[in-house]
């Protein structure tokens, strides 16, 4: 599969610059949604009359709705939607002050992966041609960590509602892909004070993921080499695992030094 028209959202990112511009390179029209204009604009400058940017909040349906009808009456259906946009930080349930922050991470972690697809799924179908559905989820998702139990809830729930709607489309001509990443060198990462095994470039982790979607794999990992990592520390009993995750050192909390901002939060 060769995509021709890609919906993107958390374009602004360091993983989502990664795979705008590799989408762009390959002479995709790009759908370029995140909350960085001006980012977003030097990638739209790459491709001006391929491209077009957008702004919403991705866990406001309506706002999303709006940008589906935009981009559907310019450019048709799209044959690839990355539902890439996400925030992390760490999260402790003993401060009041951090359950804003687990709402606010599930409304864009979790919800955004609906509100991405929802508008694009019924023309989509209606083409009747092969196209990908890609939500990024994370390894964060395959089980909760100390300190992080917010992020790991909202990723675990993109597994979840991934596997849903895989199961729904498999009569029509669409597929879905989870990613799992392991950790990226991004914004996201730049403040985790722990080891980070397997620690991958965005533009690499962009490459293997729109090659794996082409080639209809539907469980993608990244690197795969942490997936098995994760998968061999699952066999260990729960006490011992938990107990090598509590040495390790927490991720910063939202105001805490080395936090990543996490938008709307209030």
């Amino acid at each position: 599969m060769r995509f021709h028209n890609a919906v993107l959202t958390g374009a602004c990112g360091g993983f989502g610059q990664a795979l705008a511009r590799q989408l762009i390179a390959q002479g995709a029209r790009v759908a370029l949604i995140g909350l960085n204009r001006a980012a977003l604009d030097e990638l739209a400058a790459l491709a001006p009359e391929r491209c077009a940017v957008y702004t919403p909040d991705v866990s406001d349906a309506a706002a999303m709705a709006a940008v589906g009808a935009d981009w559907l009456a310019r450019f048709g259906a799209p044959d690839l939607v990355i539902a890439n946009a996400g925030v992390a930080g760490g999260f402790d349930t003993a401060r009041p002050d951090d359950l804003r922050v687990m709402r606010r991470m599930l409304e864009i972690n979790l919800l955004g992966v609906a509100t991405s697809f929802s508008p694009f799924l019924g023309a989509m179908k209606d083409a009747g041609r092969a196209a990908a559905l890609v939500g990024v989820a994370s390894i964060a998702g395959w089980r909760g960590m100390p300190g992080n139990g917010a992020y790991c809830a909202s990723k675990a729930g993109v597994i979840a509602y991934l596997q849903s709607l895989r199961a729904e489309l498999r009569p029509t001509a669409l597929t879905v892909h989870t990613v799992s990443p392991g950790y990226l060198r991004t914004a996201l990462t730049a403040g985790n004070r722990f080891a980070m095994p397997g620690l991958l470039e965005p533009d690499e982790a962009a490459r293997r993921l729109l090659a794996g979607v082409a080639r209809g794999t539907e469980h993608i990992v990244l690197p795969r080499r942490i997936g098995w990592l994760s998968r061999l520390l699952d066999l260990l009993p729960d006490k011992l695992h938990d107990k090598i995750l509590l040495g390790q050192p927490r991720k910063p909390r939202a105001g805490e030094p080395g936090a990543t901002d996490i938008p709307g939060l209030k």
